[in-house]
């Protein structure tokens, strides 16, 4: 049960961190983080609690994670299925908290793809571009493949594990800092079920994508990481 707690509340810091910097304050007139700070506070939320919960649960806070790590033969088909209904209960009670603080400054209105920092594509949000499902499926693929090989190369028992926190974190940021202009960035369904619950229409519609993508490319980044570059003791003998 401790475990199922560490995945709650570690994705709760992640949605409430990584998305409350989204929605108050990266558009904040001269003073707003921009791009850069959401991206660094999603980084941020991973690193700090990896190193506070990740000796209990491994840290995941993140279905796709779980999905990655148990292709890549780190992780037990039992517990699939609880640590993901904690990481969306976490999820969705974050951005309730996060929608109740939000209606504290005067009720509002969603209108518009991206709002409450929810997830998008074929929708010109940033820049006047907007990219195609197919890119944004390509995008939230890939970017999870990469990082479930970082967490499992970082994580590995021939690894410095005492930097594992660290390399993820900044890996959380690096695929922030590219996407957040295509998607939002998700690359995590929990993360992107918990903003659409509260929005609404396209966000809901688009769902999907969020879901198919990220886990898809976490199983084949766990697969990759398993069959191509994890070293066995035969290669260490050598």
């Amino acid at each position: 049960m401790k475990k199922l707690f560490a995945e709650f509340f570690g994705t709760f810091w992640l949605v409430f961190g990584g998305c409350g910097s989204a929605v108050f304050a990266a558009g904040v007139p001269d003073i707003g983080i921009g791009l850069l700070g959401v991206a660094l506070a999603f980084g941020l939320t991973v690193l700090t609690m990896a190193y506070a919960v990740g000796h209990i649960s491994g840290g995941h806070f993140n279905p796709a994670v779980s999905f990655g790590l148990l292709a890549g033969g780190r992780f037990s088909a039992k517990d699939l299925i609880p640590y993901i209904v904690a990481q969306c209960l976490g999820a969705i009670v974050a951005a309730g908290c996060l929608y109740t603080i939000l209606n504290g400054a005067g009720a509002v209105e969603f209108s518009k793809p991206g709002d409450f920092a929810t997830n998008f594509y074929g929708e010109a949000v940033y820049n006047g571009k907007a990219f195609s499902m197919g890119a944004a499926f390509l995008a939230e693929f890939l970017l999870t493949a990469f990082f479930l090989i970082v967490i499992m190369g970082a994580t590995d028992k021939w690894a410095n594990g005492k930097f594992a926190g660290l390399a993820i974190g900044l890996a959380l940021t690096l695929i922030h800092l590219i996407s957040i202009p295509i998607t939002n960035t998700s690359v995590n369904p929990a993360r992107s079920l918990s903003q659409a619950v509260f929005v609404g229409g396209t966000a809901m519609s688009q769902l999907w994508l969020f879901w198919v993508a990220p886990i898809l490319g976490g199983i084949v980044g766990g697969l990759i990481y398993k069959f191509l570059l994890q070293r066995d003791t035969a290669e260490i003998a050598d």
